[in-house]
Parts: C-alpha cells; sequence; structure tokens
C-alpha cells in the first residue's frame, strides 16, 4: 500500500453455496459464533484472492459493494480480523511466511525464510501465483503499472528465484480461467489483480476518483471473476475460496495495519458462520496449509489462532 449459525443452505483467502447440501443445523440462531467441528477439513484447492487498502466498515455492509456483501450470508466471516502492518508487502509475507520480513514495499531482497512454497512443494502440492499484467511469464521483475510486484510475494522467495521450475508457477492472470475451465487448478491459488482492480489505485480513465469508486470497481472485478470459481464443478467437490484485503485504510491502525474484511467460501464451510477471535494474516496462512494436510506451519502461522470454527 501507499496511503494505502449457519442455517442449511447449499454450499469455504480467509457458505454453503450452490455446492450441494451443507451442514449446519436450522436451530442455529443465524450470524451466531457457534463452534464447529475444531478441525480444518482436507481440501483440495484452496484460493487466494487479496484486495487492497479498505477497511473492514468500508466494505461490510456497503451500498456499493452489492455482489461482495451478497455473499456474506452464505460465507464464514471473521468479524475482527487485523492486517498486521501498513505497508502492503509486509502483509503478503505474513500471508505466506509468517513473517514480517520487510517494511518497505520498495524491499528488493531475497526472502529465504520458510515459506508457503517451500512446504506445498515437500508435500507434493500444487501452487501458480496468477497475476494482472505480469511483465512476462516467470517474471520475479518489477514490471510497470499496474502491476505490483510488492503484492506478489513469491518473486521475492528463494525457492522460486532458484528454481526454473517453481518460477514457471509465476502466470498471468489470463491463464487462470483456461486452468479453471480446464479442471486444471493447482492445489494452491495466488489471485492478484493489478492496481486499477484491486482498490489500490482509481480505476481505468479516471485521474481522481472517490473510494465508493474503488469499492465498486472491487466488486465489479469480484463478481466477474469469482462466480466462475464458485460454480465450478471441481471447486464445488473440494474447494476453499479465501477473500481478505492486504491491511486497512492508512488511518486504521488497530494492531499494526487496521480492521479488514475476512470471508471464506466452499463446500465445507458453515454458511453464515462469523468468528470474533482476533485474526491476522499468519492465520489465514495456517489455514491454507491445514486444507492441504500440511502440518508446518511457517514463522507465526506456528502458533496463530485457529480457524476450524468455519468448518463443518
Amino acid at each position: 500500500m501507499r496511503p494505502a449459525v449457519s442455517g442449511c443452505i447449499s454450499i469455504l483467502v480467509m457458505f454453503v453455496l450452490c455446492f450441494g447440501c451443507g451442514g449446519g443445523s436450522s436451530a442455529d440462531p443465524p450470524g451466531a459464533a457457534l463452534p464447529g467441528s475444531g478441525t480444518v477439513p482436507l481440501l483440495g484447492h484452496v484460493v487466494l484472492v487479496v484486495e487492497e487498502n479498505h477497511s473492514y466498515s468500508q466494505v461490510i455492509g456497503s451500498s456499493v459493494m452489492p455482489y461482495l456483501n451478497s455473499l456474506v450470508p452464505r460465507a464464514g466471516s471473521a468479524t475482527q480480523y487485523y492486517a498486521n502492518l501498513h505497508n502492503s508487502l509486509p502483509n503478503y509475507f505474513e500471508l505466506t511466511v509468517g513473517e514480517t520480513i520487510a517494511t518497505d514495499d520498495l524491499y528488493t531482497g531475497t526472502v529465504t525464510q520458510d515459506n508457503i512454497v517451500r512446504e506445498l512443494t515437500a508435500a507434493g502440492k500444487t501452487w501458480k501465483s496468477y497475476a494482472e499484467n505480469l511483465p512476462s511469464p516467470v517474471s520475479t521483475g518489477v514490471g510497470v503499472p499496474p502491476y505490483a510486484k510488492d503484492h506478489n510475494p513469491f518473486a521475492y522467495f528463494s525457492d522460486v528465484l532458484n528454481s526454473s521450475t517453481q518460477a514457471a508457477n509465476l502466470v498471468d492472470f489470463t491463464q487462470f480461467s483456461t486452468d479453471l475451465a480446464n479442471g486444471n487448478l493447482p492445489n494452491f491459488s495466488f489471485l492478484l489483480p493489478n492496481n486499477l482492480d484491486n482498490g489500490h489505485d482509481c480505476p481505468l480513465g479516471l485521474s481522481t476518483c472517490t473510494d465508493n469508486q474503488k469499492l465498486a470497481f472491487i466488486d465489479s472485478w469480484l463478481q466477474t471473476n469469482i462466480d466462475p470459481i464458485l460454480q465450478n464443478p471441481q471447486f464445488q467437490q473440494d474447494g476453499l475460496l479465501i477473500i481478505t484485503f492486504d491491511e486497512s485504510s492508512i488511518d486504521d491502525t488497530q494492531l499494526g495495519g487496521g480492521h479488514i474484511p475476512f470471508l471464506v467460501l466452499g463446500p465445507r464451510v458453515r454458511a453464515g458462520s462469523q468468528l470474533s477471535t482476533t485474526f491476522q494474516h499468519q492465520s489465514t496462512l495456517r489455514l491454507m496449509l491445514e486444507a492441504q494436510g500440511i502440518k508446518t506451519w511457517p514463522g507465526m502461522a506456528a502458533t496463530a489462532p485457529s480457524m476450524a470454527g468455519f468448518f463443518h
């Protein structure tokens, strides 16, 4: 950044949607933070989407984000989820390394610490980072706007920089729709909207804009790109979709990076469940690895609060 329960309906980076009949009891009061199974289920496909620089209060209940808010009653939501810091890059590292690593978005170093790529690879799992406007396939360079390398933590990992096999998993976002349609989603997908689509900058064609215009553009991007995921038969069998923000607005420094939205969707998520536990990005890293059956969680993820309460 810069200056930036449940009822049985049908449906999981951070619902019983129309994924088939889901669990939960009709006796559970809507929105209640009731305990879940206490176990994160083993899931085949985890998808993380990270938006930029807006607070929980700006997003949840906003009339300019009808699509995202239409998902809330069918999602699992963390009502007390906080980013770790301002600016962007340390939050993306917390999501994937479990450590801050750097506080400057202009960081040019190499991350050698344990990370999500290392753990996924060791477990025989596949992954891809799908980035809008990636400078070129397999690119680990800075690129030019609206692409932002500081939103793509995988481009800093020694595991990726030192391996042509791993670097091949850095692809342009256009590859995602092809992989989804062909049933070729990896076990873990990181979806990176560019700075025109993620709420960081003004939408295309606008030199100045309001926060509501940014939020409306995020919502449109989500509707275009998230609906196909939720309707995908492969995802409906064993998918988990996490939607969150890297950090809150710059004036919100609660717990470091401010109060932000966090939703999970998928066939094993308790629709309408809400957890009031205080979470930060390291809990999401733990969740993403747990859902792949991986029990080694890097950095602060090793001691982060569990999100198992979202699941039935």
